[in-house]
């Protein structure tokens, strides 16, 4: 359906990958991963036909529609939710308009009669009866109300404008779907959503997430960017990963015997083509890695950074108290006498539909914020160490490069010392000797991990931790997470990570605080909400 051929692309001398040939077909669905930069939003650019590559071809059968998510918000300003919805079929949308302003003309002229005629017949054949009934139908599902249909997009909440760019990109079932990071922003009743659309969906779609759920339970093939190429493989991320680090290990131990390993791997293939019965693309994906060869897995050329905490005491008896907590801002009340007592094994989600509210505790328990009423306390014995969702203010106006900005944290200043964390988050030779004003939005999470690191806390608050991480990075923090034996207290969207990670489970809700010792699946599962999204 649609096709690549010998593709390249270069910005200057730097080459991102050159000589790809591929073919995506209907009923698949495409995971496009690779490093950041190395990259993935540029080739579903090219593939949109919003770049031209710098040599090499893109072919889209001429009969069928594509769609694609877009990235600027206020592209739709001057159009109601609902219109901007249904320009996900511009045809259609125009059509439409077209043959009301014909029926509005106050002369109407027998030319007009004709013209309105075929409009009609193009538009019944677009599916225009049913476009507002369709729209309608996928703006509840990712979470918009049916109230604001009606609103103009420019007077549209920015967490509401994500959802119907996303509903714009999946009206009309298009033949083919490019989602450039479509679960950002997303809340995790509307990421489930999705996923059940697109395992249904009968097109063929290609997405970048860095959400490896949502890579799992949709994907039925993993495009690779790496060595500056780009390659298809057969799987979901995990089988991607898992096959990647297998292959890996069989390089470095060639002199071993091969054959052992190569029945390693092809129990491994077994293993995964048994897994996921859940969907019609587990179904498809399963029958591809029952075909699939040893000489077809990948091999990996990414560096992964290592995340690892280590506490300088044992915390003692006592960890956190937090009694009748309220906070009212602007007059919206985002916490109403929350109380919750941390014990000696607890590793905490913290959940919430309204982010502010979640956040607000998180300030709060660090002393960035008062309470109106209620009393936080901390445990003697307790280092906490924090990441905030918002970390710009470590950086903006500091004049630091990577060294000197760690060495603010360190009671041991020395540069070989400071080395050490910079090089476990892959900052090495002259990169520590960089400006952290021109960091980008990644790197600037991994310098706040080595702070973290650097604290020797024993116990740790993050809010939002997985923002702006690439994949690598997300499943190191996941491990050094996991590693550590203290206490975490912690919001996130990466449903891997939460389930994981927690033991427990608070919720922040209009109607106060809901507290369950359980993992997060169980958790979804006793709200009533999706057991799993695997």
């Amino acid at each position: 359906m649609l096709t690549v051929n010998d593709l390249s692309m270069q910005f200057g001398p730097s080459v991102l990958f050159s000589r790809v040939d591929l073919q995506f077909t209907a009923g698949n669905c495409y995971g496009i991963i690779g490093a950041n930069g190395a990259g993935k939003s540029t080739f579903i650019k090219i593939l949109s036909g919003e770049l031209e590559p710098t040599s090499g071809s893109v072919t889209l059968d001429p009969k069928r529609r594509m769609s694609v998510l877009k990235q600027n918000q206020s592209l739709y300003d001057d159009y109601t939710v609902l219109d901007a919805v249904i320009m996900g079929n511009p045809r259609l949308y125009e059509c439409g308009k077209e043959k009301d302003a014909i029926y509005d003309k106050p002369d109407f002229s027998d030319a007009d009669g004709i013209r309105a005629a075929e409009l009609e017949e193009e538009f019944a054949e677009l599916g225009g009866w049913e476009a507002e009934s369709d729209a309608g139908r996928l703006l509840p599902g990712l979470g918009v109300d049916v109230s604001l249909h009606g609103d103009l997009m420019r007077d549209t909440d920015p967490r509401i404008k994500v959802k119907v760019l996303l509903a714009q990109a999946l009206f009309g079932r298009p033949d083919v779907i490019l989602l450039d990071e479509p679960t950002n922003n997303l809340d995790l009743l509307s990421v489930v959503w999705l996923e059940d659309f697109l395992m249904d969906y009968e097109g063929t779609v290609l997405v970048v997430s860095h959400d490896r759920y949502f890579l799992n339970d949709v994907c039925t093939h993993i495009v690779d960017i790496d060595y500056g190429k780009i390659k298809m493989y057969v799987g979901n991320y995990d089988f991607w990963y898992e096959s990647s680090q297998l292959i890996q290990k069989l390089i470095r131990d060639q002199n071993k015997k091969a054959e052992q390993k190569i029945q390693e791997l092809q129990t491994f293939i077994a293993r995964f083509s048994a897994n996921k019965s859940k969907s019609r693309q587990a179904t498809s994906r399963r029958k591809l890695l029952d075909k699939i060869t040893v000489e077809e897995l990948p091999a990996s050329g990414r560096r992964y950074p290592w995340v690892g905490f280590k506490a300088n005491r044992e915390p003692g008896k006592d960890r956190l108290f937090v009694t009748e907590v309220s906070k009212t801002v602007d007059g919206v009340k985002l916490l109403d006498n929350v109380s919750f007592i941390v014990g000696r094994d607890d590793r905490i989600a913290v959940l919430g539909k309204n982010e502010l509210a979640v956040t607000m505790l998180f300030k709060i328990l660090m002393g960035e914020e008062e309470p109106d009423s209620g009393t936080v306390k901390w445990g003697a014995s307790i280092e906490p160490a924090y990441f905030p969702k918002d970390h710009n203010s470590f950086f903006d106006g500091c004049d630091y490069d990577l060294i000197d900005w760690m060495r603010q944290f360190s009671e041991d200043k020395r540069e070989s010392y400071l080395r050490t964390f910079l090089g476990r988050m892959l900052f090495s030779g002259d990169d520590v000797y960089k400006p952290v004003k021109v960091l980008s939005g990644g790197e600037k999470v991994r310098c706040m991990l080595s702070r973290m690191m650097l604290s020797g806390a024993n116990f740790l608050l993050l809010d939002q931790p997985t923002n702006h991480l690439d994949l690598e990075s997300i499943a190191a923090l996941n491990n050094g997470l996991e590693a550590f034996k203290h206490n975490i207290l912690f919001s996130c969207h990466d449903h891997q990570l939460t389930q994981t990670v927690a033991n427990r489970i608070l919720e922040i809700t209009d109607d106060g605080l809901i507290d369950r010792r359980c993992s997060f699946d169980e958790y979804m599962h006793i709200s009533g909400e999706p057991a799993a999204r695997g």
